[in-house]
């Protein structure tokens, strides 16, 4: 019988390689290669052997909905999907000091005091030092039992005995298992501690939060397995020079997906925003060139956001494209729909486009409200301030209806504003108190508020 062949996998990027080696050829990591023993051929007959029949039911099983607990922050329950589900495991993620541990210790101390018993295990701070921003939040009376380890044995063996409700571990990358030969914050360790957390939330009912580093391209740290073991994945962004922090479901098995609470970073800690649009919109002054309002939805919410754009004269052979807050490709898309089927060229120019509030904007929605910008820039020529654009555009130069337009309409009413311009095929009529404007291509567009095509 044929053996079956060992296989080396880097404990630092995952990569499977042939035959050991120092070098990891993926990662670059020296002494990260290990080697994982094969699938015996005792456990292959093992299997073979006869197990329990699994239980089956049919689709139209009716089950009551799992019970959530809500802290009373509503912006943190909305993006859970209404609140906690018990045995479940979340997983946070951002950028460092973005605000990942006050915003978990306002959720834990909220959760306390509305009677969860709730257990906060700090792998990176001492507990004095948790106790210290516990303090300046106000939260130092909250009933939180902490602690300071990052053995995942003890850990466990503490969980069991307290049997919390909810448990907090800040962070994931800090865990120690033992019976991993690597060094904590490895993708072998990342996901040896990830899969017991899990395993014991589901076998014991406990609601599990971790806490995840974020790499340079904004990912969570670690095997991208972690995010599929887990029931909840959040992302936690925001700019350093912006008070605003978006909390964004990712990933969510009991609610919507996508969905985004809107916080704002106080001397006191994360204070909610529960009207994020009037928020963004707030400073707002006259009708300015390169400015237009674009009405989207983040999940289930309609927000409203400004996009703002500056286009130059540029010096450099090369003309600079600098995008936040949008994909810059889909920005690259819409100047070559502009320039090739609108006859508006903006070789020589440098383009800078901005949204406002350090918010992201990632539906192809945007796109109509993104060349509204930048036409009102390069012509110089300010948008009406009481004008809401949204719609997609395609590479043929139309324009494509998209969803939710009344959900978007009726926010831009409720802020005062009196128009909007979406694509024709739109299924709205505008609704009271807001005029709708149907374009079939951007052509018609740039033609009808621009005055050119």
């Amino acid at each position: 019988m044929a053996r079956t062949a060992a296989s080396f996998t880097c404990t630092a990027c995952g990569a499977v390689h042939k035959k050991w080696a120092g070098r990891c050829d993926a990662c670059g990591g020296w002494n990260t290669i290990v080697e994982e023993a094969p699938l015996s051929q005792g456990g292959a007959k093992a299997l073979s052997a006869k197990g329990r029949s699994i239980p089956l039911t049919d689709l139209a099983t009716e089950e009551a909905p799992p019970p959530r607990a809500r802290s009373g922050i509503a912006e943190f329950d909305r993006v859970l999907g209404g609140g906690l589900v018990p045995a479940s495991a979340v997983l946070v993620g951002g950028d460092p000091g973005i605000g990942k541990s006050t915003l978990l210790l306002q959720a834990t101390a909220a959760f306390a005091r509305s009677g969860m018993k709730v257990l906060y295990v700090s792998g990176e701070e001492a507990a004095a030092q948790v106790r210290m921003r516990a303090q300046r939040l106000g939260l130092h009376d909250a009933p939180v039992a902490l602690g300071a380890e990052t053995n995942l044995r003890d850990i466990l063996t503490t969980l069991d005995a307290e049997r919390p409700a909810l448990a907090v571990i800040d962070s994931i990358q800090t865990m120690w298992a033992d019976t991993v030969e690597a060094a904590p914050g490895s993708v072998s360790q990342v996901r040896a501690a990830a899969h017991e957390l899990v395993t014991f939330a589901k076998r014991r009912g406990v609601a599990v939060i971790l806490v995840g580093h974020v790499t340079k391209e904004g990912q969570i740290a670690g095997p991208r397995v972690v995010e599929h073991m887990v029931d909840t994945v959040l992302y936690f962004e925001g700019e350093r020079g912006h008070q605003f922090r978006i909390l964004r479901a990712v990933k969510n098995r009991f609610g919507p997906a996508d969905e985004i609470g809107v916080f704002e970073m106080t001397g006191g800690g994360l204070s909610q925003v529960p009207n994020p649009s009037a928020l963004f919109l707030s400073e707002r002054g006259q009708p300015q060139p390169g400015s237009a309002v674009f009405a989207g939805i983040e999940g289930t919410r309609p927000v409203l956001t400004e996009i703002q754009a500056l286009v130059a004269p540029s010096t450099l052979a090369s003309p600079r494209r600098t995008v936040v807050g949008l994909d810059s490709g889909r920005v690259s898309t819409i100047l070559a729909v502009l320039e090739a089927r609108c006859g508006i060229p903006f070789a020589g120019l440098d383009v800078f486009l901005n949204v406002a509030g350090g918010m992201r904007v990632t539906e192809p929605a945007a796109d109509l409200a993104v060349a509204a910008a930048l036409l009102s820039a390069r012509e110089d020529a300010a948008l009406p301030a009481d004008m809401a654009v949204f719609g997609e555009i395609s590479l043929s130069g139309a324009l494509r209806p998209v969803g939710q337009a009344e959900n978007r309409l009726k926010e831009a009413s409720k802020l005062g504003f009196s128009q909007a311009i979406a694509p024709e095929g739109t299924k709205s009529d505008g609704g009271e108190g807001i005029r709708l404007r149907k374009m079939a291509d951007l052509a018609a567009f740039v033609g009808e508020i621009f005055g050119a095509g």
